[in-house]
């Protein structure tokens, strides 16, 4: 098949420097380009892990999480009423 591309600065190198290094044509890197990039298969990726680590113990009730955070929200709330922000 017969088609015009339009390359990439840096991709265009990257042909030229296949084509010196092989010895080949554009025509021939261009194809063996292609054919490596689809025809190979990914790897599998390493599954990303969180390492755990011991926090302590908490400071506060957790139970009680948005009870305090909604007492913090109203007192930052009031400090900002009397400074008039």
């Amino acid at each position: 098949m017969r088609t015009t591309i339009t390359l990439d600065p840096d991709t265009a190198a990257l042909v030229r420097q296949e084509m010196r290094r092989r010895g080949v044509t554009f025509k021939e890197a261009v194809n063996s380009a292609i054919r490596a990039g689809l025809t190979r298969s990914p790897s599998p990726a390493e599954p990303f892990r969180t390492r755990a680590v011991p926090m302590g113990t908490p400071a506060v009730n957790l139970d009680r999480a948005l009870q305090i955070a909604g007492e913090l929200e109203d007192e930052e709330l009031i400090r900002r009423m009397r400074v008039g922000k």
